[in-house]
């Protein structure tokens, strides 16, 4: 089942931004796919989904603005696993954080009594709302403020945070790290399956770490969850563990059956700033409560033959034939 990486991996430029060379490797993926045999995802006897939660640039590029630490190490990883199993994943789903300098997480949003906007990582309670510690920039916002912070508390989700500008919309932190970008689209190409890509965090007053729901309010992501009923299986990966990765897959949790998703434990890490934020024990204690839940948490280094509930998977094909002679710019074996 397991492919060898292409000629293209260098996993020594994940922690870079560059530019995918689309044209070459979807040469390269469409000769890789008649080599081995891959057959079109739609054929998919076994649908497999991989969710791929916030690998972008903000939080996983050093010199970015939110970068959790053990990232770049997980992006490798989640790569290789893409490119390994390219035959069994049927379609990547890859959710991008996107976000304006106007959002109730952001410094813009708060002042103090002295009109000074808080510094990141700040955790603000609606105590300190309610005492004028701190109150939003525009009066208008002001009972809304202090109403979506009583909801976190009562509903016993993380505290309002600011966070440092992140993932803004149209600018580089926003992009998926070129790395697994590279990975997503040569999928594609080879499996002729178009990533779905969901975006999240554009409402301005409230957070949006799951990707299929906002922290407070009625919003439910109806088309994601949709496409996430009709996998088989359903693998996750991403950033960060203590937060998107894992309120995502709590929501998840309430649509689908916990045996049929994957949480690949080496492709994701918490949030941790040193000497400021340490999210390691939360992002612990909730892998432990999923797979108390019946979540396979998984390692993508292991074959999916040995994966519970994939044992005897098999996506195989019969073999294509090409002749790269006559594919413009083509290379390598025929596969014939």
């Amino acid at each position: 089942m397991e492919l060898p990486l292409p000629p293209h991996w260098d996993p020594s430029r994940v922690a870079e931004v560059w530019h995918v060379a689309y044209e070459e490797r979807s040469l390269e993926a469409e000769l890789w796919a008649r080599e081995h045999r891959l057959r079109p995802a739609r054929e998919d006897s076994t649908r497999i989904g991989l969710l791929a939660v916030d690998a972008q640039n903000t939080f996983c590029t050093p010199g970015f603005e939110l970068v959790v630490p053990g990232a770049p190490d997980d992006n490798r990883r989640l790569c290789e696993f893409i490119y390994r199993n390219l035959g069994s994943i049927t379609q990547i789903v890859p959710t991008l954080d996107t976000h304006q300098a106007m959002q109730v997480f952001h410094a813009a949003w708060l002042l103090d009594e002295d009109d000074l906007h808080p510094p990141p990582y700040t955790i603000i309670s609606a105590d300190d709302i309610a005492r004028g510690v701190w109150r939003a920039a525009d009066p208008d916002e002001q009972q809304s403020l202090l109403g979506y912070a009583r909801a976190l508390e009562a509903r016993g989700r993380f505290q309002l945070t600011v966070w440092p500008y992140h993932a803004m919309l149209g600018g580089i932190g926003h992009a998926l790290v070129s790395a697994v970008e590279e990975a997503i689209f040569f999928h594609g190409i080879a499996r002729d399956s178009a990533p779905a890509f969901q975006t999240k965090g554009d409402d301005p007053r409230t957070e949006h770490y799951s990707a299929l729901g906002t922290e407070v309010g009625e919003f439910r992501n109806e088309p994601l969850l949709d496409l996430l009923r009709s996998f088989d299986k359903i693998l996750i990966a991403g950033q960060a563990k203590s937060h998107c990765v894992s309120w995502t897959l709590g929501d998840l949790l309430d649509e689908v059956p916990a045996e049929s998703v994957y949480l690949l434990e080496d492709c994701t890490s918490p949030v941790v700033v040193p000497g400021t934020v340490d999210y390691t024990e939360e992002a612990d204690a909730a892998v432990e409560r999923f797979a108390a839940l019946g979540v396979n948490v998984v390692r993508s280094t292991d074959p999916l033959s040995t994966w519970p509930g994939l044992e005897e998977t098999w996506q195989g094909s019969d073999p294509l034939t090409i002749d790269p002679r006559n594919h413009p710019g083509g290379h390598g074996r025929s596969g014939q």
